[in-house]
């Protein structure tokens, strides 16, 4: 069973405020002037105050197993990796890399990190630093769950399979470069290195002990005690961060049970930003106003419903008997009222998906799936060219779906929408790991799953999901041309080019319907009326860097 697609599918959690009208009683005599009145001058950002995020209980937050939602918020602010990305627009930018480059064919990657960056215990980071990192993840004896980020570097095999103790692609070369070599070529890998989990690591912290508990990065904040389990985690500015200085003083992680135990703590006054419970989308937007770019909150424009970097979808076993005709699939695919499912479920807070990659990435493209469209007509057509007109003779289909997460609601309506078009589906729930298993074991017709973008590129919805060789393509779908076209992409180095073929790629995955996206994630958090300027990223995560307080 893959490790990937567990971790995936930990999906994103969480995150209110009163306005209070105030009004004269009475009115001034006619002959007395008003006073004067001074206009407030807006003096911009001002540093002070503690951020008060909403958090579940992390898994982790030791870089070593940084995979879900939680864990990764915290570090993402105690540990800056080589690259990161612009909160709203995904660009690509310095961190602790001040600039990168690849060699002819994207094998060879050369890393130049930014001087005098130092960790919170006050010694410099150097490029042996990453190698360490690097290598205590891909260790097996550390039982890491993220190793697959690496899986291009030359060396990673053979960690994996124990035949070698250091990864022989990663070489520091002097304290401020460091060179990566990887398998094959890939023009993406610089998105890569910008996930949260390859930052550098101080060895000394890890062998002193206590580290997963209380990590030293080299980020923006710093941990100022050990993490309180089921309670908080503090961390505050670190002032000899080499990046610019964060406005606020510190953040307090405040770890809740759920959701709507956070909601009432915001509404009280305690946290700053949480997510909005399932049918109070537009109450708060009537209370506390929408943000125009979904993405940034200031005072009035409070709810965040910004579209995020993840895709739910429908399986379809391409090796079942029935479902192996891809005539049958786009008729499947036609039938179904993704709008209708977006509205009536999640309150128009996710957005139809007419396509696989999401708004967002760099290359996304509307209607990219011909047959993810709501055409009712032209899926009875297809049905009848298949040799099921009205449905006769086509056997009944088992949606199958794991329990708990409130995946039946989408299904049932998913039912009702086949059986328009006359085709007959039972619903099948089960627990997660058994539903997994049986993904595995190519025993299901038509199951649901989710995918989140831990990098802004189109290659992380392509290349895993249906290149024939991949252990999470779980439609097993198969097409050789599809593979080469993927293949030809990672090794294109123009960034134009290789855009354009990744749109290529997904058109003509499209047209053989080999799954059936549905809608892509969007943001329904709200903020407080004292945040200014706080982002949260398409990719789920908060830019505490820019955040700043009304005092």
């Amino acid at each position: 069973m893959s490790k990937r697609l567990r971790k995936y599918m930990a999906l994103l959690l969480v995150f209110g405020l009163a306005f209070s009208v105030m009004g004269l009683a009475g009115c001034a005599p006619e002959e007395e002037e008003p006073p004067d009145v001074e206009e407030p001058v807006d003096e911009g950002p001002v540093e002070g105050g503690t951020f008060v995020y909403y958090i579940t209980e992390p898994a982790y937050i030791d870089p070593l197993n940084l995979f879900e939602s939680e864990g990764t918020q915290v570090g993402q602010a105690v540990f800056d990796s080589l690259v990161a990305f612009d909160p709203i627009t995904s660009e690509i930018m310095p961190a602790a890399a001040e600039s990168w480059e690849p060699n002819e064919d994207a094998t060879v990657w050369t890393f130049n990190l930014v001087q005098g960056a130092k960790f919170h215990n006050g010694r410099e980071v150097t490029a042996s630093d990453f190698k360490y990192a690097w290598e205590r993840i891909c260790n097996p004896e550390n039982e890491s769950e993220i190793p697959y980020h690496l899986a291009a570097v030359l060396g990673y095999d053979e960690m994996q399979d124990g035949t070698a103790t250091e990864l022989e692609g990663v070489v520091a070369v002097d304290d401020y470069t460091l060179e990566v070599t990887l398998q094959y070529p890939w023009a993406d890998f610089q998105y890569v290195v910008g996930h949260a989990a390859l930052a550098p690591i101080p060895a000394e912290e890890v062998e002193a002990g206590d580290f997963g508990e209380m990590p030293i990065g080299n980020g923006a904040f710093k941990m100022t005690e050990p993490w309180a389990h089921d309670q908080y985690i503090n961390v505050e500015r670190f002032e000899d961060y080499y990046g610019d200085r964060p406005y606020i003083d510190g953040i307090e992680f405040k770890i809740l049970a759920d959701m709507d135990t956070a909601f009432l703590e915001f509404q009280a006054g305690n946290v700053d930003f949480t997510q909005i419970p399932t049918g109070q989308i537009q109450t708060m937007i009537d209370e506390y106003g929408e943000s125009p770019d979904g993405y940034t909150a200031n005072p009035g424009q409070q709810v965040l419903l910004g579209t995020e970097l993840a895709v739910y979808y429908l399986l379809m076993n391409n090796e079942d008997e029935v479902l192996q005709d891809p005539i049958v699939r786009r008729a499947l695919s036609l039938a179904v009222d993704r709008q209708a499912i977006c509205t009536t479920v999640f309150e128009d807070t996710r957005e139809p998906a007419y396509g696989i990659v999401p708004d967002g990435i760099f290359g996304f493209q509307d209607d990219a799936w011909e047959y993810s469209r709501y055409d009712v007509e032209q899926a009875k057509e297809l049905l009848a060219e298949a040799g099921y007109p009205d449905g006769e003779g086509f056997p009944t289909i088992t949606l199958e779906y794991n329990t708990g997460a409130g995946h039946e609601d989408i299904l049932q309506l998913v039912q009702n929408d086949f059986q328009e078009i006359g085709v007959e589906a039972e619903l099948a729930g089960m627990e997660w790991a058994q539903y997994l298993d049986m993904l595995t074991e190519r025993t299901y017709q038509i199951g649901r799953l989710g995918w989140i973008s831990s990098y802004p590129i189109m290659d992380y919805f392509l290349y895993p999901l249906f290149h024939s060789e991949s252990e999470d393509n779980y439609a097993f779908y198969v097409n050789l041309e599809v593979d080469e076209m993927l293949e030809e992409a990672r090794v294109t180095v123009d960034d134009d080019e290789r855009i354009e073929l990744y749109r290529d790629i997904e058109r003509k995955i499209g047209d053989d319907a080999p799954m059936m996206p549905l809608m892509f994630y969007r943001h329904s958090h709200v903020a407080s009326d004292r945040v200014m300027d706080g982002v949260y990223s398409a990719s789920g995560l908060f830019d505490f860097n820019r955040v700043w307080l009304l005092q």
